[in-house]
């Protein structure tokens, strides 16, 4: 039998669990390219409170990500995964009822409110085995991606269709499909594994938080969809007015994402395997700059928002992949998983901060103060950025330790002296080892021989 290969269970843990975030994911992205223009109608609409719109999902986010991820450790992580996608259907339905802007308002705090992404990754980690767990969670990580591409060309097709209202209906059923999934597809755990590589460890805030390179990384996830959300409360509206009706504006998206998810291999290839990673990075928030002026400069003239629009997702399509990939380089052994949920809540704060900012913005003096105020702000995240050193090309391991392993007082240190092995932290109360490695110089398989051989 091939001990890599994913059994049955793993499969349908992958699968289940990767669908049941896509939904979620689907229905909160589905929303960015047609509030701003169809939200308008609603009652008591204005710029500003269309951007407190697309913002509050963000902040509730923030609020409750990490909470719920430590919950899930007491109520179990199907119970506390279902209540949220429950939460996220009311918000959804509260949305598509409502005929004013504060019910809508409301209705997407409520889907903030349904914080399951820590429940998921922690389910994952309880269904499957150490080395398969990357290919799960990457795989989780890959659906992210063609799910905003997905949402960005079915929200303006279904809306001008169907209308505003229905998209949120069609959202409320996307989360219950999601509940139906995680009950009859998604496998039971038959325990929580406290896994530091995907879960959050208590009382490790400080240590993460306390880390220069990881709050840099953290003001740059930040700064992205800071820099996302503004550009959706102007850009649609931008693109009415020079001419390119709502209805056709899926189309601009399909075509900009069909080219930057081309384009974002080879550097993804070139910054991972070149370890030209700060190179690539810096790079990205220079394009992202560019990308600010140019829709700064566009005014009326629809091609040249076009490539602003281009220049903008080639950008954050590739800063999306290798920011993660970022801060597991840098994450202290055995905390990989906090700092994850940290960088998550730096995230949906950037989501709060630009949906609330870019409505203000846009309201007091138009789309141009938006992009501009956008290129102050990438100016800013390079000028931070600047000072990030090469990250380590490292990778974060779990090692499953035996009871003899565990009370063997020198197996850190032996593990330390292996080629390869820059990091070791072994906790006894969980018999595990967490271990950083170059996957140049060795690999799992032969750290679990060394283990074993005791």
């Amino acid at each position: 039998m091939n001990d890599n290969k994913m059994t049955g269970t793993e499969l349908r843990a992958t699968w289940g669990l990767g669908t049941v975030f896509s939904l979620r994911m689907l229905g909160m992205f589905m929303v960015l390219p047609v509030l701003t223009t169809y939200g308008m109608a609603l009652q008591g609409a204005s710029e500003a409170l269309i951007g407190l719109a697309i913002g509050i999902y963000g902040l509730a986010q923030a609020v409750f990500q990490l909470p719920f991820g430590l919950i899930s450790d007491r109520v179990g992580r199907k119970p506390l995964i279902v209540g949220g996608l429950l939460v996220f259907a009311l918000g959804s339905v509260i949305a598509a009822m409502t005929d004013s802007i504060w019910g809508v308002i409301l209705g997407r705090a409520l889907q903030g409110s349904g914080a399951i992404a820590a429940a998921v990754m922690a389910l994952l980690s309880d269904l499957t085995r150490e080395q398969n767990r990357t290919k799960a969670m990457a795989f989780i990580g890959i659906s992210f991606g063609v799910t905003f591409a997905i949402a960005m060309v079915l929200g303006p097709i279904i809306t001008h269709a169907l209308g505003l209202h229905a998209l949120f209906w069609g959202i409320a059923i996307l989360a219950l499909m999601g509940i139906v999934l995680t009950l009859l597809v998604v496998p039971n755990a038959d325990a929580h594994i406290l896994n530091r590589e995907s879960g959050i460890v208590k009382g490790s805030f400080a240590k993460v938080l306390g880390n220069p390179q990881l709050l840099k990384l953290n003001f740059g996830i930040f700064c992205l969809h800071a820099l996302l959300m503004s550009s959706f409360v102007a850009l649609p509206p931008m693109m009415v007015n020079a001419g390119l009706p709502a209805a056709e504006h899926w189309k601009v998206y399909l075509v900009t994402m069909l080219i930057s998810f081309a384009a974002v291999v080879p550097f993804i290839i070139y910054a991972e395997v070149k370890r030209q990673m700060k190179r690539v990075f810096m790079g990205c928030i220079t394009v992202l700059m560019l990308a600010e002026i140019v829709l700064w400069s566009a005014g009326l003239h629809l091609w040249t928002i076009f490539i602003g629009v281009q220049l903008f997702f080639l950008a954050f399509n590739v800063m999306e992949a290798i920011l993660p990939s970022l801060i597991s380089k840098e994450a202290p052994a055995g905390y990989k998983g906090t700092a994850m949920g940290i960088y998550s809540t730096g995230q949906f704060l950037g989501v709060a901060v630009g949906g609330s900012l870019g409505g203000w913005l846009f309201q007091l003096s138009g789309a141009g103060l938006v992009f501009l105020t956008g290129a102050g702000i990438s100016l800013i995240w390079w000028l931070v950025s600047s000072r990030l050193r090469e990250p380590p090309y490292v990778s974060s391991l779990r090692l499953t330790l035996s009871a003899l392993a565990v009370k063997d007082g020198g197996l850190e240190q032996r593990l330390k002296s292996q080629p390869g092995v820059t990091e070791v932290v072994v906790v006894p109360e969980e018999q595990s080892a967490y271990v950083k490695i170059d996957t140049k110089r060795t690999n799992r398989i032969e750290l679990e021989r060394l283990v074993d051989a005791l």
